[in-house]
């Protein structure tokens, strides 16, 4: 019997076809890389203290300037007191309402210099005086050498006056700013988050005294989140910012979606690799920092690509192939696949945009008879 002749002989298979479709198809790179927190912060006190209270723990979300922890507040409020009371007795020195809050002050108004200016007004009339009586000759010339040194006393007096004064503004200075300190430090007491985010760890206790600098917690931004890639060098070119990136973590099913913000100026010797960060949005706190991520770059979203459903393809020892149908027949063809979807496999070569193929086709060979289902 001839080859063939059995598929001849049996009876014909009905078969369903499906057109090739030219359709635009997503272009992207598939890539793995890791979901790291945006930012991440240590949270520790400016001030040293004992801890009164701890707001927050493991996992706890917290909002942009929300209380973290708090310290004894006792000795800071008592130093804030201090700080005031020396502020208002520089402030009546110099002449000041010692619980007003302006400290500008006019030099020759002060009580002090207009005591040493009385006395240089005086000492220079006397002088005059006695210029005129010299001149007359009804005074000696040592009155008028006598009354020049004590116009040169009285005109240094007026001028430590002033300096005085001057001494005073600035022990005022130093004493308002003391007093911002001391309030500033009482403020420093509650330990606030800098942004909004996570408490990825706490480190500290209850009672326990802390210097400046000793962690207390440790925040993460979690929305969003930064996505890093290394995409290889053959498809570097075709990632450009703004493009969208599909993101799926193991253990979820859901698929989230980002998009590329910065990429690296240079491609790393070692791996030959280009560094690219993406932003995933993770509103819900879903996604955990430092999770393993597959990603799928979309580099063109409306490539053209001839396209064939994912059921009409069977693989075979590393060979794609598609049957169509000729002449009551089911004929073989070997094909060469590109990109696919979810149902759809673009078809490089191996087929034309008029032909049919057939869908689901098992265990069919080529040459069996086959029927068209209407």
């Amino acid at each position: 019997m001839p080859p063939g002749a059995a598929a001849s002989a049996s009876p014909a298979r009905e078969v369903r076809l499906a057109a090739v479709a030219r359709a635009p198809l997503a272009e992207s790179i598939q890539v793995s890389g890791t979901l790291a927190a945006e930012e991440q912060a240590v949270l520790s006190f400016k001030v040293t203290g004992r801890i009164e209270q701890i707001l927050v723990d493991l996992g706890s979300r917290v909002a942009e300037g929300q209380p973290v922890a708090q310290l004894v507040t006792t000795d800071f409020a008592l130093r804030v007191g201090q700080a005031e009371a020396a502020l208002q007795q520089a402030r009546a020195r110099l002449g000041l309402d010692p619980a007003g809050s302006s400290d500008a002050v006019d030099p020759l108004t002060t009580s002090v210099v207009r005591q040493a200016r009385a006395v240089l007004d005086e000492a220079q009339l006397s002088r005059e005086r006695l210029q005129t009586f010299v001149t007359r000759g009804l005074s000696a010339r040592s009155e008028l050498d006598t009354a020049d040194a004590a116009l040169k006393v009285a005109e240094g007096r007026y001028q430590d006056a002033i300096e005085e004064v001057r001494n005073r503004q600035a022990l005022v200075a130093q004493r308002r700013s003391e007093f911002e300190l001391a309030r500033q430090q009482a403020r420093d007491a509650v330990l606030t988050a800098p942004f909004g985010g996570m408490i990825r760890e706490r480190t500290a206790a209850i009672g326990q005294y802390v210097g400046v600098g000793t962690p207390i917690a440790t925040l993460v931004r979690v929305d969003p989140l930064r996505l890093r890639l290394d995409v290889p060098e053959r498809e570097a070119p075709r990632v450009v910012r703004g493009q969208k990136v599909l993101v799926s973590v193991d253990g979820d099913p859901a698929v989230y979606e980002g998009t590329v913000q910065r990429l690296s100026p240079a491609i790393a010797e070692g791996s030959r690799t280009l560094l690219v960060e993406a932003e995933v949005p993770n509103r819900d706190a879903r996604i955990r920092p430092g999770s393993f991520a597959k990603a799928t770059i979309v580099v063109d979203a409306d490539a053209p690509a001839l396209l064939v459903p994912a059921s009409s393809v069977v693989t075979f020892a590393g060979l794609d192939k598609v049957f169509v149908v000729a002449d009551g027949k089911a004929v073989e063809k070997r094909i060469q696949v590109g990109r696919k979807s979810a149902d759809r496999v673009e078809v490089l070569s191996g087929l034309g945009a008029t032909d049919a193929v057939v869908v689901e086709p098992g265990a069919l060979v080529g040459g069996q008879p086959v029927s068209v289902a209407r």
